[in-house]
């Protein structure tokens, strides 16, 4: 039978030869351990097509018209989402020149706009906001982070400024050269009397450098032409002496803060309140739509002490106060409304500014406190305290943003670099230790940045950014019997001045054909019937060594 028949082995076959796989002529290749680690990354295809190489230096690159299977991975940075081959590196002197601190439209200007800080939901990229709700969220869940890291997550985040981007691409092999220190030369040429003696409290130069506002302790604000020294107008409201005033970028609105806690806001042309868009609407209109009657603005009420200082933002759309009651105010300017109200210190405020491009607010107390500030969430993004913990008097941004001015009641003027929190340069040989004095940055084209100064002994003191050297002293308001000088401003080639002696003392920078020229006496402007004495202004015929008290952080190169 067929089931039971024995089982024979089949005959065995010959062995197949081993299948050869086909290399295609444009199938990739594997690379070997020498061609990962040679220098040039090896292609897929070398014989398809003519390759052209170009030898630059000892290197040579090799390029196809194939797009290479294996790309280098570039470091990236957070600036607007554009990929970055910055390195890091500290700041740098060339950071403190003249050219730096000018405003200019590059890239770290646009990546901290206002529309973008005020709307982030308007982001064009869903997940750069996405990222930045979930890093939001996990920084509040986790328990037990300290301040300071968060507060370095909020300034990463909403100033888009790190460390590393927050400097400009330099050589690091190069050495930069040491530049000798600014000469700002400034002559007298003004003296305004026009307060009845009164204290002369703040001076400010309007943006346009036409006009000069100065406020006093005889409840006024008067309005001065600053070439000709003419008294233009006077503005009378306030109930009591006025502490400050501060210009609208447009120089057409000025506002006004009074020790009878209100804050005015004036029309430089008509000299009169300035008129709100809701006192328009509430005015009578003719057929043509022009206004015929409409009620001024009142003033601005909220402060329930005196209001010490103020500023506007650099559209002026934003008025911002600081008060003695210890809060920091942000005004919408047209609408005449309280917007934000922000606890700020333990102690009166005696300093506020705006930085370029409106997004930050800093603020200042005699609680020895400096507190940066998002101006439309109204966070604290960082705290500024030196170890001796001074009373700061007053602040300001410098001109690109990058550091901060502070004004201490410990002889000592201090440029805080506030995203890395540390004291980058500090300025002394002025006299600061009982009132409140302000100065600002000024900038010699060509030569670099300057920082000026009021001092109690009534002179002006200037000194060079990078090198700390004082380069000139004015005596503005010395050998009077009241001789406290309480506040400096510049603009271009305008200096003015404000003191206890109750005048305001305009400066011209001179040229460099004037320089050499002798000392010019100051022409006395008669106003209300006085004259004052001239004053010989006093320039170092070198510049002053800087005052070593204390190790501050030194930039690179410095």
């Amino acid at each position: 039978m067929a089931y039971f028949e024995p089982i024979t082995t089949p005959p065995a076959l010959p062995e197949p030869p081993p299948k050869r796989r086909k290399v295609l002529e444009n199938a990739p290749r594997y690379s070997s351990p020498d061609e990962l680690n040679s220098p040039e990354p090896p292609f897929a295809n070398t014989d398809a097509e003519p390759t052209r190489r170009k030898r630059i230096g000892a290197t040579t690159t090799t390029t196809t018209t194939t797009t290479p299977t294996r790309r280098r991975r570039r470091r990236l940075s957070t600036n607007r989402g554009r990929p970055s081959m910055t390195p890091s590196r500290s700041p740098s002197d060339d950071e403190l020149n003249g050219a730096y601190y000018s405003r200019s439209s590059h890239s770290h200007s646009r990546s901290r706009s206002p529309s973008h800080s005020a709307s982030p939901s308007q982001s064009p990229s869903p997940s750069r906001s996405d990222s930045g709700t979930r890093s939001r969220s996990r920084s509040e869940s986790i328990s037990g982070r300290s301040s300071q890291g968060s507060l370095t997550n909020g300034v990463g985040r909403r100033l888009r400024l790190s460390e590393e981007e927050a400097t400009t691409t330099t050589d690091a092999t190069t050495t930069p050269m040491k530049r000798p220190p600014v000469r700002p030369t400034f002559k007298p040429t003004l003296v305004l009397a026009g307060h009845g003696g009164k204290p002369v409290s703040q001076v400010r130069v309007s943006p346009d450098g036409r006009w000069i506002a100065s406020a006093s302790a005889d409840g006024t604000l008067k309005i001065w032409d600053a070439e000709t020294g003419e008294h233009m107008d006077t503005l009378v409201g306030h109930l009591a002496g006025v502490s400050c005033v501060a210009w609208s970028p447009d120089s057409r609105t000025l506002a006004s803060g009074s020790d009878d806690k209100a804050i005015r806001i004036w029309d430089r042309v008509t000299g009169r309140p300035k008129i709100t868009a809701k006192g328009v609407g509430s005015g009578a209109l003719s057929k043509d739509g022009v206004v015929i009657t409409s009620r001024p603005m009142p003033p601005l009420l909220g402060h329930h002490n005196y209001v010490h200082c103020l500023a506007f933002s650099p559209k002026g759309n934003i008025l911002a106060s600081g008060s003695y009651d210890e809060a920091v105010f942000l005004w919408d300017v047209r609408a005449g409304r309280l917007m934000r109200s922000l606890p700020a210190h333990s102690d009166p405020v005696s300093g506020i500014d705006f930085c370029c491009d409106g997004t930050l607010v800093v603020s200042c107390s005699t609680d020895g406190l400096i507190r940066i500030w998002d101006t439309y969430t109204g966070q604290c993004l960082r705290t500024l305290v030196h170890e001796d913990n001074p009373a700061v008097t007053s602040v300001c941004f410098s001109p690109n943003g990058r550091f901060v001015l502070a004004f201490n009641l410990d002889n000592a003027i201090r440029l805080w670099d506030y995203v890395s929190g540390s004291v980058k340069k500090t300025y002394q040989g002025h006299e600061n230790s009982r009132f409140a004095i302000g100065g600002c940055f000024g900038i010699v084209p060509g030569e670099g940045a300057f920082v000026a100064s009021a001092s109690e002994d009534g002179e002006i003191v200037l000194w060079d950014v990078v090198t700390k050297e004082v380069v000139q002293r004015v005596p503005a308001h010395k050998g009077q019997r009241k001789s406290v000088c309480f506040w400096v401003d510049v603009h271009g080639d305008t200096m003015a001045s404000a003191g206890q002696d109750g005048t305001i003392r305009i400066f011209k920078r001179a040229v460099d054909d004037d320089a050499d020229d002798d000392e010019e006496e100051e022409v006395a402007a008669p106003m209300n019937g006085l004259v004052e004495a001239g004053a010989k202004a006093e320039e170092t015929s070198s510049a002053e060594p800087p005052i070593k008290q204390e190790e501050d952080t030194e930039m690179e190169g410095a």
